[in-house]
């Protein structure tokens, strides 16, 4: 890999006037780092009366609508702030047939007490701009089940009127465009599949008479046929669970289903067995699944869709095949016959290096957790479907050879769970979940040769060692030996040996924990949870347990490297509210500095350290940012920082003899609390805000800055890639 070089800093700690805060504040361009996909598209709605208008959904990444001109995808809920960041899981998704500017979004991530309430969001922009309006209920955009759909709808008969199947609360009508909804008595279940009006069931303004719902909890598809009055489910269909649903040109209805164990909510997850049926015009049902699901080979059918201009022409999917891989099968006949797409396919992830490591490493060409996939209405040779890292998108559907493009542009939805900013090598470093992560050469392109191989583990943490960057480490979920690292800057990597867990009972999962190494990489940190912290002095091939470490089991403390001195460890005892040094690599821990905040296991804190002067440390607790600048100095607050979640530090700005601090929080701008992410060119005296309300991204699971670029902040949204912010010029 290119090597940059080492940062020098001297001189950190002299403060500078406040005058920052008299300036406005700086301008930033905000965009995605390109890595590709990366996470699970669940769903797809074109709008039928406008060519080219293509909507997506992700269960944790928000929504994107595609960009025909651009071919590449625009995220709509970068807007959100963290207290609105479960609304990033977008359940279900919906147009209106009749107003192609109308979109609503059904957003909630979790179901659980500790979870915000869904909203739903409606636009009359295309997603431009939002209006929020409250559910005061659960859903589960992240959960099972979120595979199906679509469960939000608008009746193309009276647009005012919406249907939205739910998690847990059966299905709900609203009369005012969502601003209000009211629960459907009429319909039995609890948690709502999909909803599918019958268009042809109303006139203009009345309002539709026919409405169709699937259910998880009472497997199997109802209909009304007195607007929503009451349900009756249709048995001539298997007690299984409707995935997906659509009418064709003659009028024939086509249902997707998938069941798992009793009482096993489905897509994705737990799928056995399932089916795909049509309701003839004639009102006859014919089962015309395409393959078999048996007990040697279990799995469902999730996607489904027709060729609105071609009669009898409809594409279905597999979900969870997991032995053969998932299948998109296309029939031409209404589905009396049928033929696998695999084998005539082509699949095009030359862009995408990492894609084509995972596709190696899965052995799945299609793709996996297939929930979704759609033909264009305009043009039936168009289609998009979804799976577990990414959409495929092709413009042949119909030929003897069939090529999908990895159509990703912009569409970044990997869930980063650690991010790194070296003083040398790579530019960026990111610990991906499930795609392992990678290093970044020149964030103006994607990753090609610093991949974090095998593609498909989930990297929980990574760290370089600040005086000799070429060294890294990073600690693996589920692996044999927890980590590897590197002494090339991650052109290659070793694995640690095999050495037993201290502490973990035989066959309990665990995540690999947190890692740092010391200053030139000569001692490794490693802690887990529910275990004692070990180090090495010899890069992996053998750990001996810490002393002296915190006793804390409900979490993983995070050990912290000194980034000027060797062999210097931190860490905050966050229940006894001080912060433990090591000088000897990690083999002992002793109380440093005391007199902090005591914390609770689920108050969130940060500690880190920064270059060039020993014992250079900032702690962000729920009460306020601490600075502890040299080795007798004591932790002083920062009176402008009211409540940090995320703190990093930077290169100084010109001129300036301060490392320059980032905060995510809320900061006191004219004494009034602002949420945002600042930063300070003055030591923390005084911060500027960079973000905008347009660019907000939810929750940050990881905040880094650039060492040897001013201004370049690189930040880790849950379910939203990597974005990097730097100044305009």
């Amino acid at each position: 890999m290119q090597r940059r070089q080492l940062l020098q800093a001297a001189g950190l700690l002299a403060a500078l006037p406040a005058w920052a805060a008299e300036n406005p504040s700086p301008a930033y361009d905000w965009r995605s780092l390109t890595f590709g996909g990366g996470g699970f598209v669940d769903g797809f709605v074109f709008h039928p009366r406008e060519q080219g208008l293509l909507y997506a959904r992700t269960d944790v990444g928000g929504a994107y609508r595609f960009d025909p001109a651009a071919q590449r995808w625009l995220p709509l809920l970068d807007h959100l702030g963290k207290a609105d960041a479960d609304l990033m899981g977008v359940l279900s998704i919906a147009v209106d047939p009749g107003d192609a500017n109308r979109l609503y979004a059904a957003c909630g991530l979790y179901t659980g007490q500790w979870a915000r309430n869904a909203a739903l969001l409606a636009s009359n922009d295309r997603g431009a701009t939002w209006q929020t309006h409250e559910l005061g209920l659960k859903l589960a955009g992240n959960g099972p089940g979120r595979g199906s759909g679509e469960r939000l709808q608008v009746d193309p008969n009276r647009p005012e009127r919406l249907l939205l199947g739910t998690t847990e609360d059966g299905l709900l009508q609203s009369s005012d465009r969502g601003q209000r909804f009211a629960r459907v008595s009429g319909f039995p279940a609890k948690h709502v599949s999909l909803v599918l009006f019958d268009a042809k069931s109303g006139e203009p303004g009345q309002g539709s008479r026919t409405i169709y719902a699937g259910s998880h909890d009472q497997p199997g598809l109802f209909v009304s046929t007195d607007a929503g009055s009451s349900f009756k489910r249709i048995a001539e269909l298997p007690a299984q669970a409707p995935q997906r649903a659509a009418f064709g040109p003659d009028g024939s209805l086509y249902v997707s289903l998938a069941a798992g164990e009793a009482g096993a909510i489905v897509n994705p997850s737990h799928a056995k067995t399932g089916g795909v049926w049509r309701r003839t015009p004639e009102g006859r049902w014919l089962d015309i699944t395409p393959a078999k699901p048996t007990a040697a080979q279990p799995f469902g059918y999730a996607g489904l869709d027709v060729d609105a201009r071609r009669p009898g022409r409809l594409v279905v999917s597999t979900i969870e095949r997991w032995g053969a891989g998932d299948e998109v099968f296309i029939s031409d006949d209404h589905g009396a016959n049928w033929t696998p797409l695999s084998p005539r396919s082509s699949f095009d992830a030359t862009r995408h290096p990492w894609l084509q490591a995972y596709q190696g490493n899965q052995r799945r060409p299609q793709g996996h957790w297939i929930a979704d996939v759609k033909i264009d209405p305009f043009d039936g040779e168009r289609a998009v479907y979804g799976t577990g890292y990414g959409l495929w998108m092709t413009a042949n559907l119909g030929a003897a050879r069939v090529n999908w493009a990895f159509a990703v542009d912009n569409l970044e939805e990997t869930v980063v769970l650690g991010l790194e900013s070296p003083s040398g090598g790579a530019a960026l470093l990111a610990a991906m979940g499930d795609v392992s992560g990678a290093a970044w050469d020149d964030i103006g392109q994607g990753p090609k040769t610093g991949l974090f191989l095998p593609a498909g583990e989930t990297c929980r943490s990574l760290a370089y060692a600040e005086l000799n960057p070429g060294i890294l480490a990073r600690t693996v979920d589920g692996n044999a030996t927890g980590g590897h690292w590197s002494g090339d800057g991650g052109a290659s990597w070793r694995p640690f040996a095999a050495t037993p867990q201290l502490g973990q009972k035989p066959g309990e999962w665990a995540a690999a924990g947190q890692i740092a190494l010391s200053a030139k990489g000569g001692f490794f940190v490693w802690a887990r949870q529910g275990q004692p912290a070990t180090f090495s002095r010899d890069r992996g091939r053998s750990w001996t347990a810490c002393t002296g470490w915190p006793d804390e089991r409900d979490f993983v403390s995070t050990p912290v490297a000194d980034r000027a001195v060797e062999g210097v460890f931190y860490v905050h005892d966050r229940a006894n509210g001080r912060v433990l040094v090591s000088v000897d690599g990690g083999a002992s821990f002793q109380p440093s500095i005391t007199g902090l905040p005591k914390l609770q296991a689920w108050q969130g804190a940060q500690l880190i350290s920064a270059p060039g002067k020993p014992r250079d440390l900032w702690l962000a607790t729920p009460g306020g940012l601490l600075h502890i600048a040299g080795a007798d100095a004591k932790a002083q607050t920062l009176r402008a920082v009211a409540e940090p979640w995320r703190v990093a530090v930077g290169k100084a700005a010109a001129g300036a003899s301060d490392h320059a601090v980032y905060v995510w929080g809320r900061v006191l701008v004219g004494g009034n609390p602002v949420e945002g992410l600042f930063r300070s060119t003055d030591g923390g005296a005084s911060f500027q805000r960079i973000d905008d309300d347009r660019h907000r991204y939810g929750r940050l699971g990881a905040l880094a800055a650039d060492p040897l670029e001013f201004g370049v902040v690189y930040l880790a949204p849950e379910g939203r890639g990597v974005i990097i912010g730097k100044p305009r010029a």
